[in-house]
């Protein structure tokens, strides 16, 4: 483990057995400071990992584990799947991270073992459930809100379920995108809506981007199918892998994809496949027809790198590129070209990063639960969510949300299948 990462992890992210005996070793809370909200630590949360069911008001119940197997599809109590066994909700992430060189990540404490940085909430916000997302396991890692207050829900489903559905300004369920549209997303991971009102998903485990009208149509697919590898334009090689958030330039539309979890890569330069031998993670820019701009790469950690791009938004002030260095516990900011500009330090990993109508920054907890708005030097100055967990105002992953017209958030829930309603 980096040397700045356990800088990081030592003010207090401790396994959580060994929490009460450490109240003398480790620093458990700080007050308001150095421009920063005061913080503390809280519990971890067992990761029901999708298998999970949400009633009409957002209560969620966790799927005990031995009952897992039965739920594969839409809820139906008691039900055995035909194989008898379910996938995981999410799908296939790929092979293993092997020798690339960003697979350098060795060692530490499991993340689901971790004490949670919780920061003070002083903000005022209530939470909401208004959002009824058919039922059935899997969870919500990303939503999008397009231009007539429609949002966009993305879900983890198994296989035969839908995935891709739209609720209009009054909350109604209007559309669902099949399988016969989209296929199914193996992996389901980010969205964005851009000016046009089309919808962009990226698939993960299957190294896709996929364009969507807002009726619904297949407009454009980015990347092939189970074919993960670099793009190398000069021949004519245009290959993604783990594509995990898409965002927009403010000034022509482009489509910037972020890619590469990094430690968790699927980009195996072991394997047979010449066109598959890089592994580093990077940001690939695009015309909004999908045709090649540029890229750079993380390629590690270090000034100017990054070795996961999993946090991402575009700054629409500038059209600055945010990236979200999750295990690195750091922000990278780069020109809309791909020059570095500054890295910046955080207490808890970036999983999702946002700016809402004023132009400040946030970025999602991840797994320690909690939307969290910053300044542009990285200070946390506000905080919303209880913390990790699947009770009112918690999250087990919280991820990519969006901000409503009056900046209210909405998110989902990577681990459970909700839509979360965040407003004063």
């Amino acid at each position: 483990m980096k040397n700045h990462m356990l800088a990081a992890l030592a003010l207090g992210l401790m396994t959580t057995a060994a929490w009460a005996q450490a109240d003398r070793l480790a620093i458990q809370s700080e007050p308001a400071k150095n421009g920063n909200i005061g913080w503390k630590l809280g519990p971890s949360f067992p990761d029901p990992t999708g298998f999970t069911l949400v009633e009409a008001d957002g209560t969620v119940t966790v799927i005990p584990r031995e009952e897992r197997r039965n739920y594969t599809g839409a809820y139906k109590p008691g039900a055995p799947t035909p194989t008898g066994a379910a996938r995981v909700p999410g799908g296939d992430g790929g092979p293993p991270c092997s020798h690339s060189i960003v697979c350098t990540r060795k060692g530490g404490p499991a993340r689901n073992l971790l004490a949670r940085v919780e920061w003070d909430q002083k903000m005022g916000y209530k939470f909401y459930y208004p959002y009824a997302v058919p039922k059935g396991i899997g969870g919500i890692p990303s939503v999008a809100l397009d231009s007539r207050g429609n949002l966009w829900v993305f879900k983890r489903s198994p296989q035969g379920v839908v995935q891709l559905m739209k609720f209009d300004a009054a909350k109604k369920l209007v559309l669902e995108v099949p399988e016969s549209v989209i296929g199914h997303q193996a992996k389901a991971h980010g969205m964005a809506v851009d000016k046009d009102d089309n919808v962009w998903i990226t698939d993960n485990g299957q190294a896709t981007v996929m364009k969507i009208s807002p009726e619904g149509k297949l407009l454009l697919t980015i990347g092939t199918k189970d074919h993960r590898g670099d793009w190398v334009e000069e021949k004519e090689q245009r290959l993604l892998w783990q594509p995990v958030m898409v965002g927009f330039s403010p000034t022509d539309g482009s489509v910037y994809i972020a890619e590469g979890h990094a430690n968790e890569s699927p980009n195996d330069v072991d394997n047979d496949d010449p066109t598959n031998t890089v592994g580093a993670s990077r940001i690939i820019h695009l015309t909004k027809d999908g045709k090649f701009i540029n890229q750079w790469f993380g390629d590690d950690v270090g000034q100017g790198k990054f070795d996961s791009a999993h946090g991402f938004a575009v700054d629409p002030g500038n059209g600055d590129v945010w990236i979200g260095d999750r295990e690195q516990y750091r922000i990278v900011v780069y020109t809309g070209d791909g020059k570095f500009k500054k890295t910046l330090s955080m207490k808890n990993l970036v999983c999702a990063l946002n700016f809402d109508h004023a132009g400040n920054p946030w970025m999602a907890s991840g797994q320690d639960g909690q939307f969290l708005k910053l300044d542009r030097e990285g200070h946390v100055v506000g905080a919303i969510g209880n913390g990790m967990g699947v009770g009112t105002g918690q999250f087990t992953e919280a991820s990519y949300w969006v901000f409503d017209k009056k900046d209210n958030l909405i998110a989902g829930d990577t681990s459970v299948g909700r839509v979360t309603v965040m407003s004063k």
